[in-house]
């Protein structure tokens, strides 16, 4: 592997070298220090930008989201975008990121395909991804004048993060040329959950959640 003492030591970099070292040695590394011995790097240099392997790997997938929100943020139709199409604006935008790091994201399903819904790499993005959901109802709540009407946000984003995990696994199972059956289910998907909304309560719509999540999970 090339030698980086010689090049600035960057987040980036790092993560670079972490995803690298992970699908040569089919294996997520047994420590700091054999991570950086095996990548020439210094401990310090490490420990400027994460606390632990495990910080490291919770980065990335925060990187996945931060990267995707950033471009969507920079389409220019977007702030006039209705909810549903914001909403699938992001989820074709956050796939086609994993899908440039395809390979890294598979073996990390695979590693913990029995307990991806407590898996601590995702706690960051789960958040975020709530966040978001979250900012999307309270939008539409704007545009209710009864309050009878307006959804519950954070139930919404919870409904929102258990259709995401079941895109994911959908994502991972995908065998079909430029994975086109994502992008089908990603429409599918989204579209049904937004007209569920409208007429449905929030309470269902997390045990469809559910329902969905159980199907491809266990």
């Amino acid at each position: 592997m090339a030698n980086t003492s010689k090049s600035k030591i960057t987040e980036d970099k790092i993560i670079g070298l972490f995803m690298e070292s992970v699908l040569e040695q089919e294996k997520i590394p047994g420590s700091v220090y054999k991570f950086c011995k095996e990548n020439k790097i210094k401990e310090d240099e490490f420990y400027g930008f994460f606390g632990s392997l495990d910080t490291l790997q919770k980065t990335i997938w925060n990187k996945f989201f931060d990267n995707s929100f950033e471009l969507i943020q920079k389409n220019k139709e977007y702030p006039g975008m209705t909810n549903e199409e914001k909403m699938l604006t992001f989820f074709y935008t956050f796939f086609e990121n994993l899908t440039l790091n395809r390979s890294y994201v598979l073996f990390m399903i695979k590693e913990h395909k029995h307990s991806m819904e407590g898996l601590s790499q995702l706690k960051g993005l789960r958040k975020r991804f709530k966040d978001f959901a979250s900012t999307l109802i309270e939008e539409r709540n704007e545009e209710k004048n009864l309050k009878i009407l307006k959804f519950n946000a954070p139930l919404f984003s919870e409904g929102a993060w258990l259709q995401f995990l079941f895109i994911l696994k959908f994502w991972a199972e995908d065998g079909s040329p430029g994975l086109e059956k994502t992008d089908i289910a990603i429409e599918k998907s989204v579209t049904t959950i937004f007209q569920i909304f409208e007429n449905t309560s929030l309470e269902k719509i997390v045990d469809l959640g559910k329902f969905l999540y159980k199907e491809k999970f266990v």
